[in-house]
Parts: C-alpha cells; sequence; structure tokens
C-alpha cells in the first residue's frame, strides 16, 4: 500500500462524461466553451517547458475539469520505474491539478530501450508484485492516487496462475490505486481471446475500484495463426462506439453505479460534433441508471 495518498482538489459528478482533448479541436473549445463535462490529455505531450500547448491547456482548464492519462510509465516492468520521467508529469499535475491521473497495465521499458507499445503481463504473483511496486513508487511520488487501465489483448499467455479480473482486483487492493475501465478493451479481448467472457468479467471486478470509464471504437484486421487467417480487433480508437461495446456500458453502469465516463477518439479525429453525439448516448445511458 502506498503511504502517501492524496486526493484532487477538484471533483466531477457522476454523470459527467468528458472526451479527449485533440488538437484539431482546440480553437473551437477555447472559443465555444461547448457543453463537455470533462476533457482528458495524454500527460506526455505537454511534458515540454513552455509553448503553445501548455498554454492552451492552461486557458482550457479555466473553464473545464481535466484529467492526465500516462503512457510512458511502464508500470508492469520487471525493473523500478524511472522517476525522472514522473518529474514534468509531477510540475504538470501541480500546474493543472487534474481530478484523475492514469496509467496502464502494460509495459514497455527493458535496462537499455524503451519499447513504443502497450505491452501485455503474464497474469501472476511475480507480475502482481513487480506491477504494484511501481505503482506504489508512482503514487508515493506524485503524492496522490492513480488509476490503472486494463489492457486490449490479443494473445493469452499460457499457465496463467489467475485471470485478468483476479489480476487487477489484487493489485488494487495493494496499492490503493483504482481502475480505469475500458469497456472497448473489454470487448477487444473477448473477440480475440475464447476464454475472455465480458459479463463473467464485470460480476469479478471489484465494485469500488472503479473510478472512471473509457469508451472507443476499435478496428478490425487479420493475422494467420499457422493454420489459417482469424480476424482480429485492434483497438485503435479510431471509429464510432460500436452497439456491442454499448451493451457492455450498460452492463457495467448496472453493477458500477454513474461513473465518470470519457469517449476516445485517437486516429482519423472527425468533426467535434461525431464526439459530442457520442457524449450524449453516454449521457442517456447514465441518466436512465438506478440511483
Amino acid at each position: 500500500m502506498s503511504k502517501k495518498i492524496t486526493e484532487s482538489r477538484i471533483s466531477i459528478p457522476t454523470d459527467k462524461v468528458g472526451i479527449g482533448l485533440r488538437s484539431p479541436h482546440i480553437s473551437r473549445i477555447l472559443e465555444e466553451n461547448p457543453q463537455i463535462g470533462w476533457l482528458e490529455i495524454h500527460s506526455e505531450n505537454y511534458y515540454a517547458k513552455g509553448g503553445p500547448a501548455i498554454k492552451y491547456l492552461t486557458e482550457i482548464r479555466k473553464n473545464y475539469p481535466v484529467s492526465f492519462h500516462c503512457v510512458g510509465n511502464s508500470l508492469g516492468s520487471a525493473q523500478k520505474i524511472d522517476l525522472n520521467h514522473l518529474k514534468p508529469l509531477k510540475k504538470l499535475i501541480e500546474m493543472i491539478d487534474p481530478f484523475l491521473v492514469s496509467d496502464h497495465i502494460s509495459w514497455g521499458a527493458t535496462a537499455d530501450q524503451n519499447l513504443n507499445d502497450l505491452l501485455p503481463l503474464p497474469y501472476t504473483k511475480e507480475a502482481v508484485e513487480a506491477i504494484s511496486n511501481n505503482i506504489s513508487l508512482m503514487q508515493d511520488y506524485l503524492g496522490r492516487k492513480i488509476l490503472i487501465e486494463n489492457p486490449s489483448t490479443y494473445l493469452s499467455f499460457k499457465n496463467p496462475e489467475m485471470d485478468e479480473a483476479d489480476f487487477i482486483n489484487q493489485v488494487t487492493r495493494k496499492t490503493g490505486c483504482e481502475l480505469l475501465l475500458d469497456v472497448n478493451n473489454i470487448f477487444v479481448s473477448s473477440q480475440n481471446n475464447a476464454e475472455f467472457n465480458p459479463k463473467e468479467y464485470l460480476e469479478k471486478i471489484d465494485k469500488k475500484s472503479v473510478a472512471e470509464i473509457h469508451l472507443a471504437g476499435h478496428s478490425k484486421s487479420k493475422i494467420f495463426d499457422g493454420k489459417k487467417d482469424k480476424q482480429i480487433l485492434i483497438d485503435t480508437h479510431n471509429d464510432l462506439v460500436c452497439s456491442e461495446v454499448w451493451q457492455i456500458y450498460k452492463m457495467a453502469i448496472k453493477k458500477f453505479g454513474k461513473i465518470p465516463t470519457l469517449i476516445e477518439w485517437d486516429q482519423d479525429i472527425p468533426q467535434l460534433e461525431v464526439l459530442l453525439s457520442e457524449v450524449e448516448k453516454a449521457k442517456k445511458i447514465l441518466k436512465n441508471a438506478q440511483k
């Protein structure tokens, strides 16, 4: 368990729906202040000292709550995380005061190189210890709780010691961190791995651990599995949320209650109206949820 966990000075209502802040939409958001519950940034994009990105973010923060989503800390590495990489994050937190800070259940760093991917972990006791130690280091350094996001998976390790939901539950209990539940990732993993059942997965996840939900689109691809071509889903965040993901979202809200929700769209960025339409769909589901 991390020793020095504090909370953000701000909070948002649980029925608010946000979008990822992407450069094509910055001007309109600054000029028009559209009705968006909150905005999420990829924190590493704002580590440079000064410049227009920080200026725009500071202006936007005056009107919207902001969350930080990290991609480069490699929490699942066997080695300790690089605290130097956390220095600009800590400064950015002090400047913007995000209401949530999150990262991924993955790894991407070795002793001598950083890989440009969110690579999967084996679900073992050893991996629980490794990622838990790094989460605790990050939380202690930042002085605040973080969220970890469930992965999208494209293969399964042989002979796991536990399933993904049990792995997540052990890590959140051990560290005091919370879960960013990515519903699209649940669907992607269920389509790529026959043994992955979304309903059973949601039933297993600790109810009190979920503090944020992501919704996104995905793309389809084909791989050769040694015998034949096999279709897989790729978590590309480049399309509308599909009907199956909306159904899993409804199941999640039924179990976990109203949770701040984000529409992610990172490639093939559409007009802002498209994202706002997706926001309204999520808001309707939250509005109809039992109190």
